[in-house]
């Protein structure tokens, strides 16, 4: 058993307990966010929610029996945007005062409802205006003195269409090969391609044109970016982590940019429309499935650009990205949607639901006008077919009549330019496998039929209310059809799985120009002028043989362009012609003359070729003839050496050393062979 003491009667401790109490001249300066930085991180804040607050303005005002129903009606416009924790409805002597108070549960919400909601019309008398609540603390405190804005430095990047004016019009076009890593612009020639710009790892995946030509789209990790000018400089960049889809506004405006990474419930991010001038963000979309893109389609001036979702079409304007009059268009059904390439009209067209019909709608925009209506009956699926200029659409309609097996497709044209929009039909008896329009003229061009047994048919929309059909060509190996931009001139072809036969057509007189084939053959790209066209063979779609052939329209071809695994190319757009319609008729016209002019300047290029080619022969023969100087230099400063080497005997010379010479005669036998001459 220990033995216990008590220290205070332990001699050897003696100590005095230390004292805890600050010192009177003790300065206590320590901030409670440093003694208690975990607590401060979590104290409310006072603007705590305020960001969530709306304002909305022009409520009616009602008395406690019309109340309830208000607020129902209030609260399904305003729930949309986003969910409603909170809502405050002032009232005076029994009445609304005519605002309310609404907050949402994250800020992203309550400034999506003032996107949408502000300006919406309830009524005749009653138009909301919606705004943040911390708005009012922004506008109350703005200075009365005015602060010149800091002045922003020019960035010139150079003429940005200086390719239009290339003397010879030679276009341009990207190419990417050895499995993306190399990126290549190249201005076309008919005798050899000139690099324009060639980088290594320019893009991660593929590259894209504007409309117009003006930028090159590059896609990365992290986001786009666009490239322009002389010397392909970046013009802008715009961070989408995760960017696998782009779109251009036809105006070349504004870019959108799609990312399956970036979504979030509270903050919209899958679909992102961007300023391309200022680079700014202008509006975030949620997006389930990337499958049908473009999800947003463009009207072709780009003021307008509208998506399709279940039973709603909703269209909005530029540059507010609001929607068009703070509503969709509710239409039960909606299968698909199409904007004219040359007015503000939108074409859609919804099923058949119990006995009320399909039908096709052409509506005007903005006013939202049904300019026309076609009904249609066993309808099983419909595309819509708009020509370039806008005069002419074309309905594909797949039917079951009633009675007859199968399906039986019909070709609705829409004459768009006449009045009332009279419609024509085109029976079709077999099924259809590609459709086009010829882009500036009113054929169009049909291959139907079942393989092998593919035909390949031409029709002319007349003005007498008529379509003829041109030309019939049977048993064909096409799959597609890729008119000229010009129109007249087509090609018919036979792509992947056909092994790439190609069919050069002139639709003026319906001749067949040239039967060709390039194996295996996955693309066929049309130059912006109609003169070349390019087939290829792409890395993506087929690993060997992959190379990009140039042949004119009439199907000679010029190069065949070996690339290591090639990708992709694609031809640079032009921006449209200045020229009026009248100035292009006097050029028609006067095409003989400038034929003359071109034929003589292909004859000085001819000539300048050979020049170049002589003048290269020539300096090869110098360098070679500087070489061999320089080589019997070396052989008659080194003789010494070698006569040392070889014990005095020179070998340069074959009959050098002749005394030395031994002469000896060897025969052999080589072979003995009789033959008989027979009776002479």
């Amino acid at each position: 058993m220990h033995e216990t003491m008590d220290m205070a009667d332990d001699p050897e401790y003696d100590e005095e307990e230390p004292s805890f109490s600050d010192s009177e001249d003790y300065v206590d300066d320590i901030e409670e966010d440093e003694l208690l930085s975990d607590l401060m991180r979590e104290k409310p804040l006072e603007a705590d929610g305020i960001d969530s607050v709306v304002v909305v303005d022009n409520v009616p005002q009602v008395g406690p029996e019309r109340l309830e129903k208000l607020k129902n009606v209030v609260n399904k416009i305003f729930s949309k945007f986003g969910k409603i924790t909170n809502e405050f409805w002032p009232m005076d002597n029994g009445m609304t005062k005519g605002y309310i108070f609404l907050e949402y549960l994250a800020p992203t919400q309550a400034q999506e409802a003032v996107k949408n909601a502000d300006g919406y019309k309830l009524d005749k008398q009653h138009t909301f205006r919606v705004n943040v609540f911390t708005d009012f603390d922004k506008y109350m405190n703005i200075s009365d003195e005015w602060e010149t804005p800091e002045k922003q430095d020019f960035k010139d990047f150079g003429n940005m269409r200086h390719w239009t004016e290339d003397p010879d019009c030679r276009d341009h076009f990207s190419v990417i090969y050895e499995s993306g890593e190399r990126t290549a612009i190249y201005a076309n020639d008919a005798k050899e391609s000139i690099t324009v710009e060639e980088r290594a790892r320019w893009t991660e995946t593929y590259v894209r044109w504007s409309p117009k030509g003006t930028y090159l789209a590059t896609f990365h990790q992290r986001g786009i970016a666009l490239w322009g000018g002389e010397k392909f400089k970046q013009i802008q960049r715009f961070s989408h982590q995760g960017v696998s889809l782009i779109d251009f506004s036809p105006c070349e405006r504004y870019v959108v940019t799609f990312s399956p990474l970036m979504d979030t419930k509270e903050d919209p991010q899958a679909i992102i429309i961007w300023d391309i001038l200022t680079g700014q963000k202008k509006r975030g979309f949620h997006c389930e499935s990337s499958a049908h893109w473009p999800i947003f389609k463009w009207s072709h001036d780009g003021k307008f650009f509208a998506r399709m979702t279940q039973d709603t079409l909703s269209i909005y304007e530029a540059p507010s990205m609001g929607l068009l009059d703070k509503k969709s268009l509710k239409i039960f059904g909606i299968k698909d949607f199409s904007w004219s390439p040359g007015d503000n009209v939108i074409a859609y067209w919804v099923p058949e639901d119990k006995d009320i019909p399909a039908r096709v709608t052409l509506s005007q925009m903005p006013t939202r006008e049904e300019i026309r209506v076609r009904n249609l009956f066993n309808v099983v699926d419909c595309k819509l077919h708009w020509q370039r200029n806008g005069d002419y659409l074309c309905v594909k309609v797949d039917r079951t009549p009633k009675g007859t097996p199968g399906v039986v497709t019909n070709f609705e044209i829409f004459r768009m330019r006449e009045k009332q929009v009279p419609v024509d039909v085109v029976e079709m008896k077999e099924g259809i496998i590609a459709f086009a329009w010829e882009p500036n003229g009113s054929k169009f061009a049909v291959l139907h039929g079942e393989s092998p047994r593919i035909n390949s048919s031409f029709y002319h929309v007349k003005n007498n209310g008529k379509i003829d059909l041109i030309k019939s060509f049977d048993k064909q190996q096409a799959n597609s059809i890729f008119w000229s931009p010009q129109g007249q001139f087509l090609v018919l072809a036979g792509l992947r799985s056909m092994n790439g036969a190609l069919a050069f057509v002139d639709t003026s007189d319906c001749t067949m120009m040239n039967i060709a084939e390039h194996y295996m053959a996955s693309d066929v790209e049309w130059d912006p002028t109609g003169r070349y066209v390019v087939t290829s063979v792409s890395w993506w779609s087929h690993k060997v043989d992959n190379a990009y052939w140039l042949w004119t329209f009439q199907g000679r071809l010029l190069q065949k362009n070996n690339k290591d695994r090639f990708c992709q190319l694609l031809w640079r757009p032009r921006p449209a012609t200045l020229l009026g319609v009248e100035e292009i008729k006097v050029i028609k016209k006067d095409l003989k003359k400038y034929s003359k002019i071109f034929e003589q300047k292909d004859r000085l290029s001819q000539s300048k070729a050979s020049k170049e080619l002589v003048d290269k022969r020539r300096a090869m023969m110098d360098e070679y003839r500087l070489y061999r100087e320089a080589a019997v230099q070396t052989l008659l400063e080194q003789k010494d050496l070698r006569l040392e080497l070889r014990g005095g005997v020179d070998t340069d010379e074959l009959d050098s050393n002749v005394e030395d010479w031994e002469e000896e005669t060897i025969e052999f036998f080589i072979n003995e062979e009789i033959i008989p001459l027979g009776d002479l």
